[in-house]
């Protein structure tokens, strides 16, 4: 009586994560063997043809080749930025509750409307930043029109936003650190980078791992951001994998081939997340 009533109490949420989550995952696999439908003509088998088009793709590769740049560009950096914000505002700083709204505010902002700020930012000549270069005597640089500082330029404003969200996740993790550990520390003559690192780092662990997982998946869910700003370009600089996924989609109407883009980037993030589980979870301590 007892597992039925668990499962009873479960039932919601397992029809939620069949309906959402496990039956698309499905369908995208299965869909990505068949050819896409046009008009009168019905999807037919078509094998691994899909999956062969998409090993001769060269957007393809350079759209997978931007997103693991991407990732390895955000990912520390938003981790850093946010555990660096998250030790200055858990202190007694007068202002602190400023301080957190200010750095929280850009996590509340749509997507839409972060990229349009910092697309104004960027603009040659016209933008903030040129005009700061303008003033001290710099030559101006077409950040998004440029192979060289498209994707970085992106990843800026990626770390902008998310810093902020990942800092609320160790804020609490630091409120939840006992003050005696600190002093234990201080009386046995450790400094404060050894309390940090054989101290305070271990027990964030728990939530290093949450937060690298999240900015994994947000590294490659970003399509917003391309969208608005960049489109992809200059010449595919920028295209990311889930961007190139909404073009095919949308703009060319090859809805099998995008399937078969889509299971190569849930393979991605499940292998990436497994090894993120297999490496971080041997160094987290929980408490």
């Amino acid at each position: 009586m007892k597992a039925v009533h668990a499962w009873l109490l479960l039932l919601p949420a397992v029809v939620l994560l069949a309906a959402f989550t496990h039956f698309p995952a499905v369908a995208t696999l299965w869909h990505s063997f068949f050819s896409t439908p046009k008009g009168r003509r019905p999807a037919v088998f078509v094998g691994l043809d899909n999956y062969q088009a998409m090993r001769d793709d060269p957007v393809f590769w350079q759209a997978l080749w931007n997103n693991l740049w991407y990732a390895l560009g955000t990912v520390p950096a938003a981790i850093a930025l946010a555990l660096a914000m998250a030790l200055w505002v858990n202190g007694r700083l007068p202002g602190r509750g400023f301080l957190r709204l200010s750095y929280f505010t850009p996590t509340v902002l749509p997507m839409v409307a972060v990229a349009n700020i910092w697309l104004f930012f960027y603009t040659p000549q016209y933008g903030l930043i040129a005009q700061v270069m303008q003033a001290f005597g710099l030559p101006g640089v077409n950040w998004l029109g440029s192979r060289e500082t498209a994707l970085p330029a992106l990843m800026l404003v990626s770390v902008w936003k998310e810093a902020g969200f990942f800092m609320i996740f160790y804020l609490a993790a630091l409120q939840g650190v006992s003050p005696s550990l600190r002093e234990a520390a201080m009386l046995e003559g450790a400094s404060r980078w050894q309390y940090f690192w054989r101290v305070l780092w271990p027990l964030l662990m728990p939530t290093t791992l949450f937060v690298a997982v999240n900015a994994l998946i947000n590294a490659f869910r970003l399509v917003d951001h391309v969208l608005v700003m960049t489109r992809g370009g200059p010449d595919n600089a920028s295209t990311l994998l889930l961007f190139y996924i909404y073009q095919v989609g949308f703009s060319f109407w090859d809805t099998a081939y995008a399937a078969t883009l889509t299971v190569v980037l849930l393979g991605v993030l499940g292998l990436a997340a497994l090894l993120k589980f297999r490496w971080l979870d041997k160094r987290t301590h929980y408490q």
